[in-house]
């Protein structure tokens, strides 16, 4: 079943080889699946910073606190919502958190590993973003993906199916 197959063993991996590279061609695949998340109004008002320059790696797994792996990691991408192409205020945030799942999955079947690390909405790490990535002011950092090859996958499926999440028609 597919869903097994994909989409039920997709995990969070932190462990990394070490500063192996992932070709431009896997990269662009990435980003043009990320790119076919739904949006609102179909405004897509995502932009991506792919970072793959091993001192600035290293320089933001020095300032943001939950990810120390980017060190080991291939690359990272920011994803960020442009206010300026968003179909409604904030819609940029739901927007591209759908392009960071589509980009998480599209890792996973390509077998390379990725973290969601959040920047927004913690205002001081998104004024450090968009600072040193030189953002314009409506240009808005919402998450650090970090990508590389697995150096382990997590190895047990676990169970997240929870009947008691379920509500219909009310609570």
């Amino acid at each position: 079943m597919y869903l097994e197959a994909g989409l039920l063993t997709r995990r969070s991996v932190r462990k990394f080889v070490k500063n192996h590279v992932i070709s431009d061609d896997n990269i662009r695949d990435l980003l043009k699946i990320a790119m076919y998340a739904p949006s609102g109004c179909n405004k897509q008002p995502w932009e991506f910073i792919v970072v793959n320059d091993r001192s600035l790696c290293d320089k933001i797994s020095d300032i943001h606190p939950y990810a120390k792996f980017l060190r080991d990691a291939s690359l990272a991408v920011v994803v960020c919502g442009n206010e300026q192409q968003e179909c409604a205020k904030g819609h940029w945030i739901t927007d591209t958190s759908a392009a960071i799942e589509n980009l998480l999955l599209a890792c996973h079947g390509l077998g390379l590993g990725a973290c969601w690390c959040g920047i927004y909405p913690d205002a001081a790490l998104m004024k450090t973003f968009s600072s040193m990535l030189n953002l314009p002011d409506y240009i808005k950092p919402n998450a650090l993906v970090v990508i590389g090859y697995p150096l382990q996958m997590p190895s047990s499926v676990q169970d997240r199916f929870r009947e008691d999440k379920i509500h219909y028609n009310q609570w």
